[in-house]
C-alpha cells in the first residue's frame, strides 16, 4: 500500500517518523480491504483479505533499500509485527477515539494509510509510554506525508486524547475479549472450546515474541561444542532437555552472527518442529518421502539423522528451490521435485516408501506469533478447506507407503478439525492403519496423539505416528 506523499519525502531516514511511515505502508497492505462494518472493536471479529506480512516487508526492504539501515529495518519490523499482534486492541481503541470511523474501502485518499499510522503509533504508545511526547510528535510528522498533510491535526488530537484517557481506555479494552486477548472472537471461542484448561495461556503465548532455536547438525558438530562456539561469540544460549540437538538462544540473532551457520553447522528450527525427525524413526538405507517439504527444515533433519534415500516434494517451484538451498548449505543430498503430493501419478515411480513425513498445510494456528497477520487474515471457514486438503493428502500418501511402513502426520495447528478429528476420520477410512505411541515429554507422559501447546520454549504442533499393517 503506497502513501499519497509529496514528490520529495521530508522525513529524515533515521527518524522514528520515517520508521512509522514505512511500518504504516506495510500494515496498510495487511488490513486493506478488510470488511469492517462500523470500525468499532467488533470489526476485528471478522477476517481480512489483505496481503502477507512477510511479502510486504520484503517489498518494503526493496523499495527503500537506499535509506533503510539495519537499525531502521529492525524498528519497522518491530512496529509492523507488534501492531498486528495487538491489532484487536488498537482497533478497539481507535473505535473509541475517532468521532468518525475510518472504514476500509473508503475512497478518500490516504484513509487506509492514516488508519495504519494511527495503529502503529498506538502500539508504540502502549509499549513505550515513557516516550509518549516523542511518539506523538513523530507520528504527526509522519502524517505530513499522507494526502498532503491534511491529517496532521487529526493524528495529534487522537494520540493526545489517547494519553488523556489512558486509564479509561485500558480498562475498557481489558473488558472486551477481542481487545484483551488480541484475537478474533471466533478464534478465541475455538481455542477455549478445544483447550478449556490452557486456552488463556495459549492466547497469551500467541501474543508473545517467538523463541529462536537452533538445530545442531550432528554430522558436523555436537551440541556441546557448538554451545562453546556461541559462548566464544558472546551469544548466550542453552541446550533444551527434550531435544538432543536443540539450542535456545536467549536473544534472537541474525544468522550472519551465528558461528558456522553458512558452513552448515546449524539450522534455525523451532524445538517443537525438531521432534518430527526422531519420531519418524529413520535408519540408514530406508526409502523416505517428505511430502510437503519446503523450506526443508525437516528434510535436512532426517538426512542429518541417517543416510536415507529421500525424496522431497513441494507444489511450488520457488518453495522447492528453498529446499535445495538448505540442502546445499548443510552439505546434504536428496532428490527434490516440484509436484503436488496428491497427484501421485506425476511423481511416483511405483516403489513404496518405508517412511513418509506428512507435514501438511494447515491454518498455522500454533505458530501465529511468528505470523501475526494470520490471526486477522484467516477466516473460520478456512479450517474446513484445510481439513479437506489434509484428508486428500493422507489418502494419497497411504497408497505409496509400504506395508509395515510408518507415516508421521503433523501440523502446526491447534484446531481439532486439523488434528484429532482428522485422525478419527482417517482411521474410519483405513482399517489397515494403526497409531503408535509417541513420547510426549509433558505432564501426560506417552501419547498416541501429541498436541504441543505454544509456550516460551517452542511453538504449537500436533503429531501422530501411523503404521500400515502388513
Amino acid at each position: 500500500m503506497k502513501s499519497s506523499s509529496r514528490s520529495k519525502p521530508l522525513l529524515a531516514p533515521d527518524s522514528l517518523a520515517y520508521a512509522l511511515m514505512r511500518a504504516a505502508e506495510v500494515i496498510a497492505g495487511v488490513i486493506d480491504d478488510r470488511p469492517k462494518g462500523n470500525g468499532q472493536a467488533g470489526s476485528s471479529r471478522g477476517a481480512g483479505t489483505g496481503r502477507n506480512l512477510d511479502a510486504l516487508l520484503a517489498a518494503c526492504w526493496q523499495a527503500h533499500a537506499s535509506t533503510l539501515t539495519a537499525g531502521q529495518r529492525g524498528a519497522v519490523q518491530d512496529l509492523a509485527y507488534g501492531t498486528l499482534r495487538q491489532y484487536g486492541r488498537g482497533d478497539f481503541m481507535l473505535g473509541r477515539l475517532l468521532r468518525t470511523p475510518l472504514q476500509d474501502g473508503d475512497d478518500t485518499p490516504g484513509k487506509i494509510m492514516l488508519r495504519a499510522l494511527l495503529l502503529a503509533a498506538l502500539y508504540r504508545l502502549e509499549t513505550r509510554p515513557a516516550d509518549a511526547h516523542t511518539i506523538v510528535d513523530q507520528a504527526v510528522n509522519a502524517a505530513g506525508e499522507i494526502d498532503h498533510g491534511r491529517f496532521k491535526s487529526l493524528v495529534n488530537a487522537v494520540l493526545r486524547n489517547r494519553l488523556r484517557r489512558d486509564g479509561e481506555l485500558l480498562s475498557a479494552a481489558n473488558a472486551d475479549p477481542v481487545a484483551r486477548y488480541q484475537h478474533p472472537s471466533w478464534w478465541i471461542e475455538k481455542i477455549r472450546l478445544a483447550h478449556p484448561v490452557d486456552w488463556e495461556d495459549i492466547l497469551a503465548a500467541d501474543n508473545s515474541h517467538p523463541p529462536m532455536t537452533l538445530r545442531v547438525n550432528r554430522r558436523r558438530i555436537d551440541a556441546g561444542a557448538y554451545l562453546a562456539l556461541l559462548s566464544d561469540a558472546g551469544i548466550d544460549a542453552r541446550l533444551l532437555p527434550d531435544a538432543e540437538c536443540a539450542i535456545l538462544l536467549e536473544r534472537p540473532q541474525a544468522v550472519e552472527k551465528l558461528p558456522g551457520f553458512f558452513d552448515g553447522l546449524v539450522s534455525v528450527q523451532d524445538s517443537g518442529a525438531q521432534h518430527a525427525g526422531p519420531l519418524l524413526d529413520v535408519t540408514a538405507g530406508m526409502r523416505v518421502l517428505d511430502a510437503c517439504a519446503a523450506p526443508g527444515g525437516k528434510t535436512t533433519h532426517l538426512l542429518e539423522l541417517a543416510d536415507v534415500d529421500l525424496l522431497a516434494l513441494d507444489a511450488e517451484p520457488a518453495r522447492a528451490a528453498r529446499i535445495v538451498d538448505n540442502l546445499d548449505r548443510l552439505g546434504l543430498h536428496a532428490e527434490v521435485k516440484t509436484a503436488d503430493c496428491r497427484d501421485i501419478e506425476t511423481w511416483w515411480d511405483a516403489r513404496p516408501f518405508q517412511r513418509i513425513l506428512a507435514d501438511v498445510p494447515c491454518t498455522a494456528s500454533g505458530v501465529v506469533r511468528r505470523h501475526p497477520d494470520g490471526k486477522w487474515l484467516r477466516r473460520e471457514t478456512d479450517i474446513a478447506g484445510f481439513a479437506r486438503s489434509q484428508a486428500e493428502i493422507l489418502d494419497a500418501l497411504w497408497r505409496v507407503l509400504a506395508p509395515g511402513g510408518k507415516m508421521l502426520y503433523c501440523t502446526c495447528s491447534l484446531f481439532p478439525e486439523e488434528n484429532q478429528l482428522q485422525m478419527t476420520a482417517f482411521a474410519a477410512r483405513h482399517a489397515d492403519a494403526s497409531s503408535l505411541l509417541v513420547r510426549g515429554g509433558n505432564r501426560t507422559g506417552e501419547l498416541r496423539q501429541w498436541q504441543l501447546m505454544p509456550q516460551a520454549e517452542h511453538d504449537g504442533f500436533f503429531y501422530v505416528l501411523l503404521q500400515k499393517l502388513e
